[in-house]
């Protein structure tokens, strides 16, 4: 009975896999030889040459990778590599140039990450009922009344209208929210379930100037990359709101800082950056109308034996010969 090589990858400092998660993964049958190389791949980042001829070793027997990063050069390393698993919605840290033109398999967890679009309405609603606002004048113990915004009849502007977008989009039509959303492979103006207009990816200038929350759901690729520059910005209205719990480099962040600088949009909700942790010295932590969270928008706890279960039927499949779900294409990056 020909064993099955895993290694599992998830550093404690991103996304760690628990040992019942791996105890998981070992049940489906006697055939899976696994091993956790999380230490060993955050000691070679780290310059550990000793990690770096044990990770050797084993990728060079690998057969399945499951985690949540990529060590380099993969391809090279693992000759025997024939499919890998992603815990995070986003596959880019896997889109590498040898991973993408290998024959290595990719599939990705999708459909757990429902948690995102509340925390895209946490600030929605922060930036409707002035929350910074009531936040500072607490601080300066000053009792000063103002407006808020009902959120009924506002646009949201969902860019990349797939499982999360469609999510984002059920609860904004929870609160009587009018939906307008991109999705690429739509070829001509259509509704769906929970969006009043869905657009093709290349009207995306109609949906910037409808929208008063402009929110970005789309997945990292070569054609995404820098999508909202500086035209993007000053499409959109002076009084709207821009969301991005997608990936940081979707967003040219010098225009939105010029944008924010000279009052081209009312303020933006971040949950990602270009470069992860943000530097201190960036001037996005200055904006008293930027609400900033360290990309935590699909952290909840038990995240990774909610991703594992999604692995483990997957892996099933792998050694019964048949299809496996959530296989990303990767020319189109998704």
């Amino acid at each position: 009975m020909k064993s099955v090589n895993v290694l599992v990858i998830g550093p404690k400092e991103h996304m760690p896999i628990s040992k019942e998660c791996l105890c998981q993964i070992t049940a489906i049958s006697p055939r899976i030889k696994l091993r956790d190389v999380s230490d060993l791949v955050s000691a070679e980042q780290k310059g550990g040459f000793a990690a770096k001829e044990q990770l050797d070793a084993l990728l060079a027997e690998a057969e399945v990778i499951y985690g949540s990063i990529s060590p380099r050069n993969l391809i090279s390393r693992a000759p025997k590599l024939r499919w890998i698993h992603t815990m995070l919605a986003g596959v880019d840290p896997f889109l590498n140039a040898d991973i993408a033109h290998s024959p290595v398999i990719l599939t990705k967890t999708r459909g757990i990450h429902g948690q995102i679009s509340e925390l895209v309405f946490e600030m929605i609603l922060m930036f409707a009922k002035q929350a910074p606002l009531y936040f500072r004048l607490k601080q300066e113990k000053r009792w000063q009344q103002f407006n808020t915004l009902p959120l009924r009849s506002k646009t949201v502007g969902i860019v990349g209208l797939g499982s999360i977008g469609k999510d984002v989009a059920r609860l904004a039509k929870a609160f009587g929210m009018r939906v307008v959303a991109t999705r690429k492979s739509t070829k001509r103006v259509a509704r769906s379930r929970y969006a009043d207009m869905v657009l093709p990816g290349e009207q995306l200038q109609v949906l910037l100037s409808e929208s008063d929350f402009v929110v970005l759901t789309l997945p990292l690729t070569a054609e995404t990359k820098k999508l909202v520059g500086e035209r993007e910005l000053r499409t959109m209205k002076p009084t709207a709101y821009l969301i991005n719990v997608a990936r940081g480099s979707i967003v040219d962040e010098e225009a939105l800082i010029r944008a924010l600088s000279e009052n081209w949009i009312a303020g933006a909700g971040l949950d990602v950056f270009a470069t992860e942790p943000l530097p201190t010295d960036s001037k996005l932590w200055e904006f008293p109308n930027v609400i900033i969270t360290p990309h935590i928008a699909g952290r909840v706890p038990n995240i990774d034996v909610i991703a594992t279960e999604l692995f483990c039927e997957n892996l099933r499949r792998y050694l019964d010969g048949k299809k496996l779900l959530n296989v990303v294409d990767k020319k189109k990056g998704y």
